[in-house]
């Protein structure tokens, strides 16, 4: 599967710069891992007529109200699509939050992480997931350190214990040098979509274990 991964800023050569035929027919499914306006994301999704799927960044407050058309909240939600099971946790580290912004402490965090597990779980297991805020490695080479865009460690052991192929993360913009592009946890390969990043993925062996229909788990109240 071929899938476009974007985040935090809007690309001239998918924007403004659109070619059709550089990105038709070879994108099968776009990732977002917030903050970014939903003009653009509605762009995506009727130019290049694959599933867009978002998680919102810690700006993407508008979404509550006017969330982008034609493309799938990915929220603390699993779904299977092209024999992948994708899954998404959205927002950042607490650091100015007003009632309705997307920021959470650690333990908000860990406890949306423990429903979007339940989802895991029942699914058999999970190939990729897309966040707003990275994961904390734990080594200063490869983190943040500023409170706005540190990592959860929370996100670490949800990859400690459920072993994703792929963690996709945003809010590190590459100019400032916090977080390499690519990474690894474990047996995870983080990378940072930064404006954006193309992945080049397979299904998972069919004899993994995987629920009949996880895209009927339902987002938690």
């Amino acid at each position: 599967m071929h899938i476009l991964a974007v985040a935090d800023t809007p690309e001239r050569l998918l924007y403004d710069a659109f070619e059709p035929d550089d990105w038709r027919g070879r994108v099968d499914l776009v990732l977002s891992c917030g903050d970014l306006d939903r003009e653009y994301l509605e762009f995506l999704v009727t130019e290049l007529a694959v599933p867009v799927l978002y998680v919102p960044g810690n700006h993407d407050t508008a979404y509550r109200t006017h969330p982008p058309e034609g493309c799938d909240d990915l929220d603390e939600r699993l779904v299977m699509i092209g024999g992948l099971r994708c899954a998404g946790i959205g927002g950042g580290m607490h650091y100015n939050a007003g009632p309705d912004a997307y920021q959470y402490t650690e333990r908000q965090m860990e406890r949306r992480l423990w429903r979007l597990g339940c989802r895991v779980h029942w699914a058999g297991g999970v190939d990729v997931v897309i966040s707003h805020a990275a994961p904390l490695h734990g080594d200063p080479a490869l983190d943040a350190t500023d409170r706005a865009h540190r990592g959860f460690a929370a996100f670490r052991r949800f990859i400690e214990r459920y072993r994703p192929r792929y963690w996709l993360h945003g809010h590190n913009h590459l100019i400032y040098n916090w977080v390499p592009r690519v990474s690894r946890i474990a047996e995870t390969t983080v990378i940072n979509a930064y404006g954006h990043y193309l992945l080049d993925t397979e299904a998972p062996p069919p004899n993994l274990p995987i629920a009949a229909d996880p895209t009927t788990l339902l987002r938690p109240s």
